[in-house]
Parts: C-alpha cells; sequence; structure tokens
C-alpha cells in the first residue's frame, strides 16, 4: 500500500482569483465551484469540484504525471509569516526566465523578500502573498512541467524524509542533514523537497499536499497505516468530510483525499 500526492492545497480569500492567476501561472485550465478552485493541466472547461476535493467531469483525475493545484476558499487571510511549503517554478533559459517573471508579475505577482539575498532565483509571492520562485534554468528539472518542485522547510530532512518515503510511493533520490529529495518513481513530474530551515511551525499551514489512495487500496487502512509512521489527527473544524486531514511529525498539515465514486 502507498499513497501518490496529487495536488497542492492552497488556502484564498477568493479562490477563484488565486485560481485564475495560477492557472495562467502554469498555463492550465480551470474546474472550480463549490469553495474551490481546481487547475491541472488537464482542465479544459470550467465545472464543478467534486465533494472528495477533486474535481468531477471533462477530464480524468488525478492527472497521471502533474501535481495539480486545488485553491479552497477561507476566510482568514494570509499572515506575514511565510509558508512553510511552496512552489518552485522551471525555467528552460536565461531568457525564458526573465520572460516568465514579466509575465507573472503581469498577471498580478509581486516580488517577496524572505531572507534570499543574492540568489539566482526568482522570489515572488501570488495575489495574496504566498511565496513562490521562478529557478534559473537547471538541467535537474527539464521534463518536470511548469512546478519544478514542491518545496517543504523542515528542521530535520532525514526524520521528514523517513517518514514521506513511506508513506508515499515516490522515489528518495538525495537526503543529507539539509535536505532531502523524492520524485515520483515513474520519472515524471515535479520533485518534493524537505529543506532544513531554522525555527518550526508557528501558524496554521497556508499551503498542504493532498494525498490520494491508489484504485483498489482501501482509505482508511491507509491513514491507519500513516498514524503508525508517525502521523497525527488533525482538527481544522472540517467536520463531517471524505478527507481525512493529518499532520506530518513536524506538524505539516496534509490530506488524504478519497477516490471518486
Amino acid at each position: 500500500m502507498a499513497l501518490r500526492p496529487v495536488q497542492v492545497n492552497i488556502k484564498a480569500l477568493d479562490d477563484s482569483a488565486v485560481g485564475r492567476f495560477w492557472a495562467e501561472a502554469l498555463g492550465w485550465g480551470l474546474y472550480e465551484g463549490r469553495g474551490a478552485t481546481y487547475t491541472g493541466p488537464g482542465a479544459t472547461d470550467v465545472g464543478p469540484v467534486g465533494t472528495d476535493g477533486g474535481p468531477v467531469g471533462g477530464f480524468a483525475w488525478p492527472d497521471p504525471v502533474a501535481v495539480c493545484v486545488d485553491v479552497v476558499a477561507v476566510p482568514e487571510p494570509k499572515t506575514t509569516t511565510k509558508n512553510r511549503v511552496h512552489l518552485d517554478l522551471a525555467s528552460t533559459s536565461a531568457v525564458h526566465q526573465v520572460e516568465l517573471v514579466a509575465r507573472l508579475q503581469a498577471l498580478g505577482a509581486t516580488p517577496a523578500h524572505v531572507g534570499q539575498g543574492e540568489v539566482p532565483w526568482t522570489v515572488l509571492a501570488d495575489p495574496e502573498g504566498n511565496e513562490f520562485c521562478v529557478l534559473d534554468p537547471r538541467e535537474t528539472y527539464r521534463d518536470t512541467g511548469p512546478i519544478a518542485r514542491v518545496v517543504v522547510d523542515c528542521v530535520d530532512p532525514r526524520a521528514m524524509a523517513r517518514f514521506w518515503g513511506q508513506a508515499m510511493d515516490w522515489t528518495l533520490h538525495e537526503v543529507t542533514d539539509d535536505h532531502a529529495v523524492l520524485r515520483s518513481a515513474k520519472g515524471v513530474g515535479p520533485y518534493l523537497e524537505f529543506l532544513r530551515t531554522p525555527g518550526g511551525k508557528t501558524v496554521p499551514d497556508r499551503v498542504h499536499l493532498d494525498l490520494l489512495p491508489y484504485p483498489g487500496d482501501d482509505k482508511a487502512a491507509e491513514v491507519a497505516r500513516l498514524r503508525t509512521l508517525g502521523a497525527t489527527d488533525l482538527d481544522l473544524g472540517q467536520g463531517d468530510v471524505p478527507w481525512t486531514c493529518l499532520a506530518d511529525p513536524e506538524g505539516h498539515e496534509f490530506c488524504v483525499l478519497a477516490l471518486s465514486s
């Protein structure tokens, strides 16, 4: 048994506006409704988001390669605290990086300062302040699609590698005291990187991963397995929903979604 990450969940006051920003930024289509806006490479028409947390109708979900983006409406604005999960976007050349940054700013992104200093990548924020990076061109990310990697700040990358490496079916590519890197065993889509960062979590996550069982696997059994690995139950006031909210050993929130019927 194993789980797969299928989408990055972003909370927003205006899910439609933020969802449309990310759809334009990534060159993907939209599905929206029920207080959420979903964007993925296979989405071509506006339509509803299902009660299981994923879109319904119109295209196959989950996407076989990409980790998509699901923007969910919430009443609270983002705090000034930097998100502990963010997206890094890929560029194919120095010229493309400059053009991409300019296009994203025209869409509503703004420069962000998170103490990065002089670095070859550009740090921006989406229209509601969620930080992300436009990376300099790197051979590693030539085949990832628009999202090069999902980055998670953490205290102990080795411990995160142990938990997430057992939680998911992704392959561990590298682990050191400073970072751990995983990617789909199929060698497609973005990387998942756990980056050692001073300080622990202080505010609820604005951005988190959503995981999904494979067809034929039992969601309840998967959730029970995650608990034995060190995950803890999380009450966010979600009520009676078909997905399960958990936290990893460092408190990062994530959800296990239900398979669409």
